[in-house]
């Protein structure tokens, strides 16, 4: 078989950790595996993986030593063209064109909706890699790329608390999160943060302002509040203005992580992952499976039809909740 990789949607770490899993695995079992360039938008310009082969064939050494970098050695984009049915069924006909009889995408719930869309005009076989640092996926208790961004918020909240006591100050720190609040909570239980907020839970200004000034009542010199930037109050700028409007007791300084935490060499357990899941991939298209996610649940490697993987948002633990609530007292 000819099986295509390729990446799309937002870069995470691991994700050249599961193109080396895909690769190796796809040769150790005697078939070839093409690189697709920089995702649905590199296969409709036919953009392929430049190696010894001039075809986009990957070998051993087009994967060496990639897996403790971040970001994607296929590069990475989206497609505005590859959302209409001309893109869709010119996709299908560039895949039978390069004779690919299989298709892993490696990415979030846009990539799937688009795997889904393109097996409308393509019969060849689909299983996909969960690469998102959101963590916002059905059918896996995480995602490629979480684990590392939750550890880069984490060394940021660190570094800002020697600040945040230097100064008895209050720091807002913004990290992703639109709709999951995965990352968020984390990085607050881990980080020692006091206060989340998170899209799943309602966030009350009045009753962060009682807590803030119980802080001042037991002479805590320095706050941690971690924001999901999909949070309802609207991000961790807005969060700020309003505890100022009803007397915050702190002084504030806001700092938004943004694309700092795609970026940065994936910690083990994004390389883990990533392995399991490419392998799972390639031993799942090669046994005809199409259509699904390869995952992990509890340990458990898993196959979930890409539409239960997006079909609602995952929701964060109320125990973990319960936990921050704990450790912040």
């Amino acid at each position: 078989m000819r099986i295509g990789v390729l990446t799309s949607g937002g870069d995470a770490p691991g994700m050249n950790a599961c193109i080396r899993s895909v690769v190796r695995s796809g040769l150790a079992a005697g078939h070839e595996v093409v690189g697709i360039c920089r995702g649905y938008s590199g296969l409709l310009a036919e953009e392929f993986f430049q190696g010894e082969d001039s075809d986009g064939r990957m070998t051993l050494r087009s994967v060496s030593d990639i897996a403790r970098r971040g970001g994607t050695i296929l590069h990475t984009s989206r497609s505005q063209e590859f959302r209409t049915e001309a893109g869709l069924r010119k996709a299908a006909d560039i895949l039978r064109k390069h004779e690919i009889d299989a298709l892993i995408p490696i990415g979030g719930d846009g990539t799937f909706h688009g795997a889904v869309a393109l097996a409308r005009f393509w019969d060849g076989r689909i299983v996909g890699c969960p690469g998102t640092i959101d963590n916002d996926l059905l059918g896996t208790d995480y995602t490629i790329g979480f684990a590392t961004a939750v550890q880069t918020a984490v060394d940021a909240v660190d570094k800002l608390r020697d600040t945040a006591d230097a100064h008895e100050r209050m720091f807002l720190v913004e990290v992703m999160g639109r709709h999951c609040g995965s990352i968020a909570l984390f990085s607050a239980i881990a980080g020692g943060a006091e206060i989340a907020a998170i899209p799943e839970t309602p966030t009350r200004i009045d009753e962060i302002i009682r807590l803030l000034h119980e802080f001042v009542r037991r002479r805590k010199t320095s706050v941690m509040m971690i924001v999901a930037e999909g949070d309802e109050r609207g991000g961790a700028v807005e969060l700020q203005r309003q505890l100022q409007e009803l007397g915050c007791p702190y002084e504030t300084r806001v700092l938004a992580l943004g694309h700092l935490q795609r970026g940065g060499s994936p910690v083990f357990h994004d390389r883990l992952l990533a392995s399991r899941l490419g392998g799972l991939a390639v031993r799942s298209v090669l046994e005809g499976k199409t259509g699904v996610m390869a995952g992990e649940v509890g340990g458990r490697l898993v196959l979930t039809p890409f539409e239960e993987t997006y079909a609602a948002h995952r929701q964060v633990d109320p125990e973990d909740i319960r936990l921050l609530e704990i450790m912040a007292t």
